[in-house]
């Protein structure tokens, strides 16, 4: 499945709460998500609108490795 191609940061930050990402901070126009589950993990996404899609992709890539699935049931997970 591939990821919706509009994405902006705000969105992102939303569907990824429902995973258990929290903002920790911000530093200008990048916010930091922090998880605790299944173990520690930070990322940072950066506040645009739209986000560039290899920017989403690799944010979307760094998580499904930690969350330890595939990175097509992370996309259906977060965008549908």
């Amino acid at each position: 499945m591939k990821p919706p191609r509009d994405v902006d940061a705000r969105q992102l930050i939303k569907a990824l709460a429902r995973i258990g990402y929290t903002v920790a901070r911000q530093s200008g126009s990048h916010i930091r998500l922090t998880t605790a589950a299944p173990s520690p993990h930070f990322v940072t996404v950066p506040n645009h609108s739209p986000l560039k899609i290899g920017t989403l992709h690799a944010i979307l890539a760094e998580i499904a490795a930690h969350q330890r699935i595939d990175k097509a049931t992370l996309i259906e997970k977060l965008f549908s």
